[in-house]
């Protein structure tokens, strides 16, 4: 009976390896030829700019940012190298922390084979974006946070590990503000009666501190700010917010999309146990409210918000993934069909991504204006496009020009493609980060502006900003199995001799203007 059940374990730690192996390959031929996501693009930008928080997240991932580009946007190519290798980490690290919650071998292993099959992870953490390393932070606090309950209250280990949860909460606040949800889950669970003695030692309160302390950075920077970043997420981008039957479908559909039925159908199962066990030891309710103190807050804010994105709910699922490891809530065959169809959607993903066959098989139906995997493609020759146009207008007018773009998502790109070589300005209807680096004041009256537009944008630059002359046009044209899936143009906008500007008023340096208020 041992032998077989080695002999199943071997099984099982093969295909666990093999599916990691393929999946990261998979990752690393993308990574050798794609450019950024429009969003990407946005998080590589922050490498210029470091501050304790932007408008859409704190401030972690431009460091990361900062540092894969040694102190610089880095290359699409070397953020999706670092990318791939993290997110492979990602199930071993799952394991690890099955372990630590005291699964055995073979459930641990299911573990590590679940979150490197279902679909939100082995796509989702490609891209260079706050949630790779909130995976990464919340599955290690889960697993200290795990040593920490199983272990005698006034012991060195308690300590150690309750400090070093503490600790990873506070990082994981600086990833993404979701962090603060798992840090309250683990004030809940120090709360309820079998830990509350622990309240007597110094370890909770160690964590409390040292979480504090890092995050103090983000609040003090907010607060001098007048909240921004709390502003942009809860005032300037709900237009239009309240419950609705549209934000629940968007909830559901993306429940569905994002971890596939199978998937999401073994996790209520598992849920469901863990509900029914929740009460049964200090790791059980550890899991329990480290699922639902997280996911309450943000169903909520999903159901209100049509700006809400599914893949939000992501880390709820985490501690499921460990209680897993510790039971038999999922049946084989269930579970069997949940990471066959998690491989499948997987390398379809890379199909539709690497290849040209969705063109072929969609045909006429095929609209690539909706189809993000073209970001991918697209700027690879815009970078190209960007450097060339720059050069161009620097050696024809001997002035330096400044970018401008209609929008955030195209002004991220060009600033990821230039550099801090070039200025780049924003001139989209919200406010966003380019209007603190590079205020519209001062790039309004630039004597050169390169207008940077693709086909999602019908804009004329003339109309845009007026009292200019087109002097040139350039444009790369993107193609797909043949087909053009899109095409970017660089305008070049020259100050009309009649229409001098302001003495002094512009300045090429980007940066904070003191006359600006916030955004």
């Amino acid at each position: 009976m041992a032998e077989v059940d080695r002999r199943a374990l071997g099984r099982l730690l093969r295909w666990t390896i093999g599916a990691a192996l393929l999946v990261l390959v998979l990752r690393l031929q993308i990574a050798t030829w794609s450019g950024f996501g429009d969003a990407e693009a946005l998080y590589a930008s922050y490498a210029l700019f470091p501050q304790p928080a932007y408008l859409d997240h704190p401030g972690f991932i431009g460091q990361l940012a900062r540092w894969i580009g040694r102190g610089s946007v880095p290359t699409p190519q070397a953020a999706h190298v670092f990318t791939s290798v993290v997110a492979a980490l990602v199930p071993a690290l799952g394991l690890w922390a099955a372990r630590a919650a005291g699964a055995g071998w073979t459930g641990a292993l299911g573990t590590a084979l679940t979150l490197t099959l279902v679909p939100e992870l082995s796509i989702g953490l490609f891209a260079l974006s706050p949630d790779l390393p909130l995976a990464v932070l919340w599955l290690a606090t889960l697993g200290f946070a795990a040593v920490s309950v199983r272990a005698e209250p006034r012991s060195f280990r308690a300590l150690w590990s309750t400090l070093a949860a503490g600790a990873l909460v506070g990082v994981a606040c600086l990833a993404k503000v979701s962090g603060g949800l798992l840090g309250l889950a683990l004030v809940a669970t120090w709360l309820t009666r079998p830990l509350r003695s622990r309240w007597r030692t110094v370890a909770p309160w160690g964590a409390l501190g040292v979480a504090a302390i890092l995050v103090a950075p983000v609040l003090l920077w907010e607060a001098s700010q007048g909240y921004p970043m709390l502003q942009h997420r809860l005032v300037t981008t709900q237009s239009g917010a309240g419950i609705s039957l549209r934000n629940l479908g968007a909830l559901l559909g993306g429940q569905l999309a994002y971890v596939t039925p199978p998937f999401l159908y073994a996790a209520l199962l598992v849920l469901r146990d863990l509900w029914r066990r929740r009460r049964d030891d200090e790791l059980s309710r550890l899991l329990w409210l480290c699922t639902v103190v997280p996911a309450l807050p943000l169903i909520v804010l999903c159901l209100w918000s049509r700006v809400a994105e599914p893949h939000w709910l992501a880390p709820v699922y985490l501690p499921l993934c460990i209680h897993l490891a510790r039971g038999q809530a999922v049946g084989r065959k269930l579970a069997i069909g949940s990471l066959a169809t998690g491989a499948v959607v997987t390398l379809l993903a890379w199909t539709w991504v690497s290849t040209s066959l969705p063109l072929r098989w969609l045909g006429r139906h095929y609209r690539a204006r909706y189809d993000l995997a073209n970001d991918l493609h697209a700027w690879g020759p815009g970078r190209d496009l960007m450097r060339e146009t720059v050069t161009r207008a620097l050696t024809d007018t001997k002035q330096l020009p400044v970018v401008v773009g209609p929008h955030w998502i195209v002004c991220a790109q060009a600033q990821a493609a230039v550099g801090h070589a070039v200025p780049v300005g924003c001139n989209s209807p919200l406010r966003d980060d380019f209007d603190r680096w590079f205020p519209r004041a001062r790039w309004l009256d630039a004597p050169v502006l390169l207008y940077v537009q693709d086909t999602r944008f019908t804009v004329d630059p003339e109309h845009e900003l007026p009292h200019r002359r087109v002097t040139s046009i350039s444009r790369a044209t993107i193609r797909r199995g043949g087909q053009v899936v899109r095409t970017l143009r660089v305008t070049r906008l020259e100050r009309d001799r009649h229409h001098a500007a302001a003495p002094g008023r512009f300045n090429a340096a980007p940066g904070p203007d003191p006359a600006t208020p916030p955004p």
